[in-house]
């Protein structure tokens, strides 16, 4: 006899037996089940000492309520998969966005210019913002003057005080505003550019923004 050559009964068997090892098992007890037990409870009850038909409503209720709950785990479990779906789905649209979101550093891209938002919580004499490389050097400063509380636009073309183009690279702004206190430094929300988006189990956007790192989705002041 080949030993290459299995008998057509031989299939059937390995057949037969991953069908069975892929069939999954379970000790869950559905709803026939359930019923058949309660029929055959009420069949074989003592005549003489029947059982109360409020205890068999009540397992009744107290099935229907189990498999209610079930029935909603299982509604809300696909509820939070297509929610992380969509998530991830938005993410995906990000990746390559210009964003502004609250750092004091950004990257001048070549023949570009960076944008930025000053947040002034309360009105000022004079504001100033300075502009400094990677070394610490000042390369540009500007007088912006008096200015009301709120949120202040600006864009930075890479300028420097010498009125020469300077090299792309990052660059690190600092904003000060005169208060009745002294000097205090506001904070900036300057644009970058999202390389990556990544989604993590809670469904929580994390972006990876240039010259940055990663940054939450409540961090991001606008998108442009």
């Amino acid at each position: 006899m080949n030993d290459n050559v299995i008998s057509s009964g031989a299939l059937s068997n390995v057949s037969n037996q991953a069908k069975f090892a892929a069939e999954p098992k379970s000790n869950e007890l559905g709803q026939d089940v359930f019923l058949e037990l309660m029929i055959t409870q009420m069949r074989n009850q003592n005549p003489l000492d029947p059982q109360d038909n409020s205890e068999f409503v009540a397992q009744l209720a107290q099935f229907s309520s189990v498999e209610g709950l079930d029935k909603l785990n299982t509604t809300t479990e696909n509820m939070s998969a297509m929610f992380q779906s969509s998530q991830a789905l938005q993410a995906s649209s990000m990746v390559g966005r210009t964003v502004k979101v609250n750092t004091e550093t950004a990257i001048l891209q070549p023949g570009g210019a960076i944008e930025g938002t000053i947040d002034v919580p309360t009105s000022t004499n004079s504001l100033e913002m300075s502009v400094y490389n990677t070394a610490g050097q000042l390369v540009d400063h500007k007088y912006l003057g008096p200015q009301a509380s709120g949120d202040i636009s600006f864009a930075w073309s890479g300028m420097g005080d010498d009125g020469e183009s300077l090299p792309a690279g990052t660059y690190r702004f600092e904003v000060l505003a005169s208060t009745e206190s002294g000097s205090e430094q506001l904070s900036t929300a300057l644009s970058a550019n999202i390389d990556s988006v990544s989604v993590g189990n809670n469904g929580i956007l994390t972006l990876n923004v240039a010259g940055v790192g990663p940054v939450s989705m409540s961090n991001v002041k606008e998108i442009l």
